[in-house]
């Protein structure tokens, strides 16, 4: 995360070449041919075709030197070449596209895809006629894929001490709010902030305030979940977790109260994802004129945050259903497509393939 550009593409590059080793023998590419691949990139890029694409900046803590304004498919085409790989990315893909891509293949009614995990996104299908920007029209659907980068979004939101803190001592002040208020990067860190104050207001933990507490991102969203999930009378496991990684002892009372306050920012940021979901469908709706809400819709959701937090994810459709009403929310389900990045950029590869395919 912290290296120079062509360590993080030789990376890439070196994992891509052990997995391609663990092929069977029964696949056989003709020798004329090489291998194509598609290129889930989860970070804000100028698109400027299907197979590049600009990186404006990094997100979700990365700071990888001399990759922005660099085309990413050509630096991770090059780190290939250096591994003696015969492959060429064939589609760059967002990972909320490569989503839609890949949950749409199977359900033609999915017409949004949203990413929770270390980072979010989300992207929807919008007519092009709704797209002033859009100089160019050679869609013969007269539709396309708009990829909000909805992390960014930062005007209006309301943040506590806890996030201005954080974002002021974060590599990138003032940006990607949105991500991070409800975002798995940090959900763990805003906790560990609230009960810092209230170690320090003698409300926890006694008189002890370890250096394990004071140290940024000890405590990781997995754990914030993990400690939700214990149902035990004493909160054994929250116990654990708490002298584990923040290094403090717990009574069970305090116990309860940090599970209450990982609840309670674990069901803000739900609730804001799902806010944001629910914006995403009043403007399709109104941009189509009422055709959205009165159908099945799907909205295709992946991300280790959505599909391991229970708690997280029963906040985002309670927030849906409550800002839409029953009536319509009936209609909107909300779908975890596991790997669905992968798979779509698979598919989207293929569909871009340079070779004519023989089925």
């Amino acid at each position: 995360m912290f290296g120079t550009s062509e360590e993080l593409f030789d990376f890439i590059a070196s994992g891509l070449a052990k997995f391609a080793q663990t092929e069977g023998g029964d696949f056989y590419l003709p020798q004329e041919r090489t291998r194509e691949i598609g290129f889930t990139f989860s970070f804000p890029v100028k698109q400027t075709s299907v197979d590049s694409g600009i990186l404006i900046k990094w997100t979700k803590g990365f700071a990888v030197s001399g990759t922005a304004g660099k085309d990413v498919v050509a630096c991770l085409n090059e780190a290939m070449e250096r591994q003696g790989l015969n492959m060429r990315v064939s589609a760059l893909v967002n990972d909320t596209v490569a989503t839609l891509a890949g949950a749409r293949y199977w359900d033609d009614d999915v017409m949004v895809s949203v990413i929770l995990g270390t980072g979010t996104n989300a992207c929807y299908v919008e007519s092009i006629g709704a797209i002033p920007k859009l100089q160019s029209n050679d869609s013969k659907s007269g539709r396309t894929i708009v990829n909000t980068e909805w992390g960014a979004f930062s005007n209006g939101l309301p943040l506590t001490e806890f996030d201005r803190e954080m974002d002021a001592e974060s590599i990138n002040p003032g940006e990607q709010i949105f991500e991070k208020t409800i975002s798995g990067m940090y959900l763990g860190e805003i906790v560990r902030r609230v009960l810092i104050k209230m170690a320090q207001g003698g409300e926890l933990f006694g008189n002890s305030i370890s250096e394990k507490l004071m140290t940024p991102f000890a405590l990781r969203t997995p754990d914030i979940c993990a400690m939700q999930q214990d149902t035990s009378k004493d909160l054994g496991h929250v116990g654990s977790i708490l002298y584990d990684v923040l290094g403090v002892s717990s009574n069970t009372a305090e116990r309860q109260i940090v599970v209450e306050v990982c609840d309670t920012i674990a069901e803000r940021g739900g609730r804001l994802a799902g806010a944001g979901i629910v914006g995403i469908l009043e403007k399709m709706e109104e941009d189509s004129k009422g055709l959205i809400f009165g159908k099945r819709t799907v909205v295709a959701m992946d991300g280790g945050l959505y599909e391991h937090y229970p708690q997280y994810r029963s906040y985002l459709q309670e927030a849906v259903d409550e800002l839409l009403g029953s009536e319509i929310s009936k209609n909107i389900v909300i779908e975890h497509t596991k790997d669905g990045s992968g798979i779509g950029a698979a598919l989207l590869a293929a569909t871009n393939s340079k070779y004519p395919h023989d089925f």
